[in-house]
């Protein structure tokens, strides 16, 4: 997302993140910073303030809550050096724990108040840094002992550090009412909002969103991020609309010539595919095989499984003689087993982004299969808009130039038993359908493409089957009636000598 103002703004160390922001935060101006305990609110401070030691700013971090020692041993956690960074302990001495002295720092409140920030002033002017975090205002909050007071307080050191051109976060905890909290908010310049949830099944899940900035363009709604080893990875929202390309489709081949006819030539490249059917019909073969026909030609793929084991897989495409291992050695097909309940949606959706638009080291995927949509969207039920969240992926996905395979399993066998989890045929350019049916003692399967927006195709059902040197789809059945019931009539069938002969 492009700024309106880079020149006169400020890296926060988390690429990511400014990208967010439209570019950073604007230099000389206060922040807050708000979430739960445990949301990430100290990690992203100390980041900001590493990044501005790197460029050889001064900075400091007023601890207010922790000590010294504790503060030391959160970076160590995190793999990050805090050599560089000033820290400012002010929490409550030894003595002030006496049961006749139980204030928070210093004593009584009237007094404990101004000169807790009387030592803050005066450690910004002795050091002149140009970030400074303060963590966090919900210690002042307390010694204020009323609304109005903390308000003209914090109003006071806002004021304070106008003057003294450094960029200043106020971290703040949310433990004070929602009217509280909307008066911080109307104070600061800009406010940043982090958030923990935690799911009924699952490693806990953060997000953060910009609640505001003056006067500066930002991407709003929730984006996710983790905490790992140095710090915050942070995974901005796609907006499909950022990413138009304008790319001229191409026809995007099977390897197949039966299929390729079925879809009147071929897929256009930058289109969704939907390949839906029971279970072991053949959906996520045939997906492996437009992939691996690609790998033929030198282009790259992608397979997100979220059901099956990699070995699995693996095994699978030898049985029916797709060299699948021999293109992952190549780094022409990557294979990522996800696991949905220690992802996000808004990872997944950054690590499809990282694919498609490549690295230094690999070139960018022209096809992305994520089998299945069912493990995808089982697997988080307490997730909203899931659905939204997928089409703007494949929107993007679309102006990225890459083909889109969506592998879904509906329920049942035969016929109009068949149903789908989730209606999701309205997200794909192309629909595809495989179908059981009962022929002569035999269960066989069927294909047929149901919807095509991108132009032609064949509207006959084939039949296709799985054998050791590949995938076979014959000609059209038109020897049958009913098949997409599992139990077709049969006419004509003395004249035939096969299943795939008219």
């Amino acid at each position: 997302m492009k700024s309106l103002n880079n020149a006169n703004l400020i890296k926060t160390g988390l690429p990511a993140f400014d990208d967010i922001l439209g570019g950073g935060l604007t230099k000389e101006r206060v922040y807050l910073l708000h979430g739960s305990p445990g949301s990430g609110k100290t990690t992203l401070a100390l980041q900001f303030l590493l990044e501005g030691a790197k460029l050889g700013e001064k900075v400091l971090f007023v601890t207010l809550s922790e000590t010294k020692n504790e503060l030391m041993t959160v970076g160590v956690s995190h793999g990050l050096d805090l050599a560089n960074i000033e820290i400012f302990e002010l929490v409550a001495e030894e003595d002030l724990l006496d049961p006749d002295n139980q204030y928070t720092m210093y004593q009584p409140s009237d007094i404990e108040l101004n000169v807790t920030t009387k030592a803050i002033m005066d450690q910004v002017d002795r050091l002149k840094p140009a970030r400074v975090v303060i963590d966090s205002l919900s210690e002042v909050k307390l010694l204020a002992q009323s609304a109005l007071r903390f308000r003209r307080q914090v109003l006071a050191l806002k004021q304070f550090f106008t003057g003294r051109a450094c960029t200043v976060m106020f971290l703040d905890d949310k433990t004070s009412s929602r009217e509280e909290d909307l008066q911080l908010e109307s104070i600061a310049h800009g406010v940043i909002s982090l958030e923990q949830l935690s799911p009924d099944y699952g490693a806990e899940r953060r997000r953060l969103r910009i609640s505001k900035i003056r006067g500066q363009r930002y991407r709003g709604g929730y984006h996710d991020f983790t905490i790992s080893k140095g710090g915050l990875n942070v995974f901005p929202r796609i907006v499909a609309s950022e990413h138009t390309a304008g790319n001229i489709p191409t026809l995007m081949k099977s390897g197949i010539p039966e299929m390729d006819e079925l879809l009147g030539g071929g897929l256009d490249t930058g289109t969704s595919v939907l390949l839906l059917g029971p279970a072991g019909v053949g959906k996520s073969t045939l997906a492996l095989q437009y992939a691996a026909n690609a790998a033929a030609k030198g282009e790259r793929s992608v397979i997100f499984t979220f059901d099956e084991r990699v070995e699995t897989m693996l095994t699978r495409a030898d049985g029916i003689g797709i060299p699948l291992r021999d293109f992952i050695d190549r780094d022409l097909i990557e294979v990522r087993p996800i696991d949905p309940t220690e992802l996000s949606p808004g990872e997944f959706a950054h690590e499809v982004r990282t694919a498609a638009e490549g690295s230094k080291d690999k070139a960018p995927v022209k096809v992305v299969v994520i089998d299945s949509l069912n493990g995808y969207l089982n697997a988080m039920p307490e997730e909203r808009f899931l659905t939204a969240q997928m089409h703007e992926l494949l929107t993007y996905l679309g102006h990225m130039d890459v083909v889109t395979f969506l592998v879904v399993a509906q329920h049942g066998l035969l016929g109009n038993a068949m149903q789908s989890p989730i209606d999701t045929s309205y997200l794909a350019d192309t629909v595809v359908l495989f179908r059981y049916f009962e022929a002569e003692g035999e269960v066989r399967q069927i294909i047929s493409i149901m919807k095509k927006r991108s132009g032609r195709h064949e509207r006959s059902i084939r039949e296709i089957r799985m054998e050791q040197d590949g995938i076979h789809i014959g000609p059209p059945l038109h020897q049958f009636h009913g098949l997409l019931t599992g139990t077709p009539v049969q006419r004509g069938y003395e004249q035939n000598t096969g299943p795939y002969e008219e």
